[in-house]
């Protein structure tokens, strides 16, 4: 009785766990498809889950980074989704394959054309973007939710480095090291020679492994025979002399 009774009290408590953690998970977020290098590029995910029952999300609004802008951010298209790309003045022009970039994108705005996201579901909005800056392990992204209710859920809230995650953390895309010659083709091609040489290499060694392996088992096999023969006459001649 007492170990059910804690068994049950278990399961309670497991319960209450998740329910007081799910919200925690439940908001707009920003992963990439693979990594996202300094000085990189790469593919980027909203990813968007409906918190309410009774009500569809209608409209994205993601907000660009001023402090570290970039220069190309493009939309994937999606059906049922209607999406402008909102591009703004730089205070300070950045600098982009050679070229002088006085305009970068600040905002993109997905609106459904149809139902939306509906309740118990998600959808994922991907985005090009680059270049990735070096400056920086990350760039948060302020996103703004719009229900088919009208209902606005501001995710623009900052999370702090050793501070309990806020109500509506903004979404933050977290930068990996500069992989090193991801502008050039002279080390892959290396590695290409490299890797040709060792195939090469390795369909050689099965041919000359195999007649090195002949030559010894035909060795071997004489010696056996030889060693048989001896002992045979060996046994012969102690039955002769018996």
């Amino acid at each position: 009785m007492k170990a059910s009774r804690i068994a049950a009290a278990g399961a309670v408590a497991g319960t209450a766990v998740l329910a007081l953690s799910a919200p925690a998970f439940a908001h707009v977020s920003v992963q990439p498809e693979g990594t996202a290098a300094k000085g990189g590029y790469a593919v980027v995910d909203f990813k968007v889950p409906n918190e309410r029952d009774n009500a569809s999300t209608t409209k994205l609004e993601v907000n660009f980074p001023t402090d570290h802008p970039l220069a190309s951010a493009m939309p994937e298209p999606m059906a049922g989704w209607k999406i402008e790309v909102t591009k703004s003045k730089l205070d300070k022009p950045i600098e982009l394959h050679g070229e002088k970039i006085s305009e970068a994108v600040s905002k993109i705005t997905w609106t459904a054309e149809g139902k939306g996201i509906e309740p118990g579901y998600f959808q994922k909005f991907p985005v090009s973007v680059g270049q990735l800056p070096e400056d920086t392990d990350q760039l948060v992204f302020k996103a703004l939710q719009t229900y088919s209710n009208k209902e606005v859920v501001r995710w623009i809230e900052v999370p702090e480095e050793g501070q309990d995650e806020p109500e509506n953390p903004a979404p933050v895309l977290e930068l990996s090291a500069a992989e090193e010659g991801h502008h050039g083709g002279s080390s892959s091609e290396k590695a290409s020679d490299a890797e040709a040489a060792s195939a090469k290499t390795e369909a050689a060694e099965p041919a000359d492994s195999s007649d090195t392996t002949a030559r010894v088992l035909g060795v071997v096999g004489i010696v056996v025979g030889a060693l048989g023969v001896a002992y045979g006459v060996l046994a012969g001649r102690r039955r002769t002399d018996a």
